[in-house]
């Protein structure tokens, strides 16, 4: 690559709205936090372009926002330039910015002294930093993760302020000179308060200062105020425990929803150093791993791989504490070296047990759509390296390549990523069969997404004489409670499932009809089966086997036959059905709550 021009196309790009914003905060923190900054065939302003860029952004994007970004993975920080640049931020970005932050030996030993103070405190905690860098910030007296706040003393002539029943924060007095009389009494080591500086004369010296107007030495002024706090506060407390409460109608809290799998990490000794959001505040501190061998076999075999820094895979481990991690889980862990060849501990992910969990699902059913979960685990991983090295490959990102491989690239990257739908559709499908997973309530209008889809197939099917017959209204409205995602994907699958079936010439008539019965109302979708799918019998029809030939419709990776079984999966997750009447398909799903009104108005 001759020239490099990525930061000039990333500045020419206008981002006016909240996505493209943050997408172009991204494209920066990439190029900037690369080794070499300045491009190659550039000049120096189009750098400091992009550095006024990056600060624009940052003035529109919240800084919780932009700390989250800096944490994703896949960041390459070894820019120090950028470092000193979000250090100088908000507390969040400069402590996403210095955890983040891969640089070598010697740049942390420039960059740490351009840091501000505050900023210091945040390199504490890390566990990967060379010696050097821990001994110079022994040096500068970072030795906790902040610095107190100043202490803002007194002028000379202010008056003192006036008591107030609040607690004191207190720090040791300091050392008593040597050339103090025998007879003047030290002061005391624990509850002096720092006074403010002042020349040392006779209204001011120490002798004059241990004594108020009232002849009260500071010490006992000073215990008075702190009990008199302590008698307020209790007389506070026990009014407020009589007062009567009003009937506000006080909602009972919500239990916790129990965490079933989560990503963490933990630091040499074993202990979990990060965790994802939604089980960081129960797990963080916990020890997952034991360096010492117990009695218990697996407990044995994990000890083992801690200390020879092998991989963890499938160890049983039980969790206890909070009730949504409290449990028997699974442990798949990699261990973490620095560049400098140090153990810096295991990274890895906890998924609970089947049937551990409340509800959960048991049987060999369920066993058997763990397994088959489990398979799609261990299938994903090649297949996500393998598009991501093609994507590495079609987008030069590590130099220039022929346009053959390129081509082969983006062709490899497509095909993973259709595999990868595969795996997910899969997944799906053995979790709602043994149900693991339902589908969520919500709204969505079946009637405009029947239009909208059959719109979409209507171009596809002209060229044989083909179409998809909607027997509906241009303005007709059915509104289902399933959620308008989940539905959009089971209309899809079902209609792309019968227009990939049909042949030259044919016509699938569709008829949508709302049915209100007692105290329930469902809407009723009629479609007819193609030739091709009709000679086969129910059992037939949802079979894996059943596929349609050469179609320029895509069900699925799978064929019609699964597509259809996943969609009547998802039809009986709603509390609808799918199933064969006749020479018809027939996908019921219940209406919203309230529509009995669309008996005379939605499908006229």
């Amino acid at each position: 690559m001759f020239f490099d021009d990525r930061l000039a196309t990333v500045l020419r790009q206008r981002a006016t709205g909240e996505t493209s914003l943050r997408t172009q905060y991204r494209q920066l923190l990439d190029l900037l936090g690369r080794e070499r900054v300045q491009p190659r065939g550039g000049d120096r302003s189009l750098l400091a372009a992009a550095w006024l860029r990056l600060d624009a952004l940052a003035e529109a994007i919240p800084a919780a926002t932009r700390a989250r970004m800096i944490r994703e993975p896949g960041w390459r920080f070894q820019s120090p330039d950028l470092v000193v640049h979000l250090a100088d931020q908000e507390p969040e970005v400069a402590a996403a910015a210095l955890t983040r932050a891969d640089l070598a030996g010697e740049d942390w030993a420039v960059l740490i002294p351009r840091l501000p103070v505050r900023a210091r405190g945040f390199l504490r905690l890390r566990r990967d930093l060379p010696v050097d860098v821990e001994a110079l910030l022994e040096r500068l007296g970072v030795h906790d993760r902040g610095l107190p706040a100043p202490v803002q003393d007194l002028p000379e002539h202010a008056a003192p302020p006036a008591p107030a029943p609040e607690p004191v924060r207190l720090r040791p007095a300091a050392v008593v000179p040597r050339d103090i009389p025998s007879a003047q009494p030290a002061p005391a080591a624990f509850a002096t308060p720092a006074p403010a500086p002042a020349p040392a004369t006779a209204a001011n010296s120490p002798a004059a200062r241990s004594r108020d107007d009232t002849g009260r030495t500071e010490i006992s002024a000073l215990v008075e105020r702190i009990a008199q706090f302590r008698r307020t506060r209790s007389e506070t407390q026990a009014e407020l425990e009589r007062s009567p409460l009003l009937p506000l109608g006080e909602l009972p809290e919500r239990s916790e929803r129990a965490v079933t799998m989560f990503g963490f990490a933990t630091d040499t000794t074993g202990r979990i150093a990060w965790a994802a959001a939604e089980a960081a505040p129960m797990v963080i501190g916990m020890r997952l791993f034991a360096g010492n061998a117990t009695h218990d076999g697996a407990a044995d075999g994990i000890a083992r791989a801690f200390q020879r820094r092998q991989p963890v895979t499938r160890a049983a481990i039980s969790l206890e504490g909070a009730p949504a991690i409290t449990g028997e889980w699974i442990a798949d862990a990699e261990p973490r070296f620095s560049e400098e060849g140090h153990f810096t501990g295991y990274f890895g992910r906890l998924r609970r047990v089947q049937g551990a969990a409340e509800g959960a699902a048991t049987g060999p059913e369920a066993r058997e759509a763990d397994r088959i979960r489990q398979l799609l685990h261990e299938l994903r991983t090649p297949v996500t390296a393998v598009q991501g090295y093609a994507e590495v490959i079609q987008q030069q990102l590590f130099g220039p390549a022929p346009h053959e491989y390129r081509a082969l690239a983006a062709a490899i990257a497509a095909d993973a990523a259709r595999i990868l739908a595969g795996f997910e559709e899969l997944d799906r499908l053995a979790r709602l069969e043994t149900g693991a997973i339902n589908i969520a309530p919500g709204e969505s209008d079946l009637a405009a997404l029947l239009r909208r889809t059959a719109g979409q197939l209507a171009p596809v099917l002209a060229p044989q004489g083909a179409a998809l017959d909607l027997d509906l209204g241009e303005d007709a409205c059915l509104m289902t409670a399933i959620d308008l995602d989940d539905a959009e994907g089971l209309v899809w699958r079902l209609l792309a499932s019968l227009a990939a079936a049909a042949g030259p010439g044919e016509r699938i008539a569709l008829r949508l009809d709302p049915v209100i019965g007692a105290g329930r109302g469902e809407a009723r979708l009629h479609c007819t089966i193609p030739a091709r799918l009709a000679a086969a019998g129910e059992a037939g029809l949802f079979a894996a086997t059943t596929r349609t030939g050469d179609s320029a419709i895509s069900p699925g990776l799978f064929g019609t036959g699964f597509a259809l079984r996943l969609a009547r999966a998802e039809a009986r997750a709603a509390g609808g059905a799918l199933r064969r009447e006749g020479d018809a398909l027939l996908l019921t799903l219940p209406l919203l709550g309230g529509n009995r009104e669309l008996r005379d108005t939605a499908l006229a």
